[in-house]
């Protein structure tokens, strides 16, 4: 049987919380627990549809849940600049953003709306694109913003020479590069804070390994059947060994969203960082690279067109 574990949010009252990809998954699990904790939620979603059966699923949780659904594609820019200036001019403080959304590894090489290769363009662009655009809120509401990254950032590089993969494709090289550029930039964007004065703290967070439904079947990435390594995770879940669940998944984030320190790296503490109960962790290499936190920073800023300055 697979091992439960919780954690004890402060009391969120009077907050407002951005979660990316909550219709499903882990995602839905923060957001649930955010508004469990008081906490007016955002779902920015890209499946509307999917989007309301979240929210009927958190309110039959939360009776009373303030819960607010949004249109978000993050695969295109035009989709996150168009959320940005609905929100920033609305006007509402943001004090807490998670930004959870991801793509892996279609067998296939796919670009998204601005010309991008898939996975970066949806996991690391897209996300920061939307920080930046939403920073006025963000400074309002002295955000703290948790950009979740990927055990596969343990292995890797950055793809300087070829960083849509046009010339070659490797589906998951693609993947951990997209996910050590979502931890570089988290750890950047605190940094750039503190040198700034722009008021917000930012971490990072990795869910382990769980049976969510990244490598399952998603005709949408061209993966029209689930993989082995998807149906070997959700083998080991069911019997607690190595791996997480969908639920413990969702904890390093809220650990880091709710209490975690800036700058600060949390995910499952058992060996291997598989599964377990959430932590601190060290920092893995290629995570480390401040050089490459900086040269990234300055790429995406031409990438997106989107300046924090």
């Amino acid at each position: 049987m697979p091992r439960t574990y919780d954690l004890t949010l402060p009391d969120l009252t009077g907050k407002r919380a951005l979660v990316t990809g909550a219709s499903d998954g882990m995602g839905l699990g923060m957001a649930a627990s955010l508004a469990e904790a008081g906490a007016e939620v955002l779902l920015p979603v890209r499946n509307r549809g999917k989007g309301e059966a979240a929210v009927s699923t958190i309110r039959a949780r939360v009776p009373g849940a303030r819960l607010v659904l949004h249109d978000l594609d993050l695969s295109s820019l035009d989709s996150v600049a168009a959320l940005a200036e609905r929100l920033v001019t609305a006007g509402e403080p943001i004090h807490l953003m998670i930004n959870n959304a991801g793509v892996m590894t279609p067998p296939d090489r796919q670009t998204t709306a601005d010309g991008h290769e898939l996975q970066l363009g949806t996991n690391h662009l897209g996300h920061f694109a939307l920080t930046g655009r939403l920073m006025p809120v963000l400074r309002a509401g002295s955000a703290r913003i948790t950009s979740q990254s990927s055990i596969a950032a343990r292995r890797g590089t950055i793809h300087w020479d070829d960083l849509d993969w046009e010339r070659s494709y490797d589906g998951m090289a693609a993947y951990r590069q997209s996910k050590i550029a979502c931890g570089l930039f988290g750890l950047e964007l605190s940094r750039r804070s503190r040198a700034g004065g722009w008021g917000v703290t930012s971490n990072i967070s990795h869910p382990g390994v769980a049976p969510t439904s990244l490598l399952a079947a998603r005709p949408e990435v061209g993966r029209a059947d689930d993989t082995t390594i998807v149906k070997l995770i959700r083998w080991l879940s069911r019997r607690g060994l190595l791996v997480g669940t969908v639920e413990s998944a969702r904890l390093p984030a809220l650990m880091a969203a709710t209490s975690g320190d800036d700058g600060g790296f949390y995910g499952p503490q058992w060996p291997g960082n598989a599964g377990g109960p959430p932590g601190p962790h060290t920092l893995w290499p290629a995570l480390r690279r401040t050089e490459d936190a900086a040269r990234l920073w300055d790429v995406s800023e031409e990438m997106t067109g989107v300046s924090f300055g």
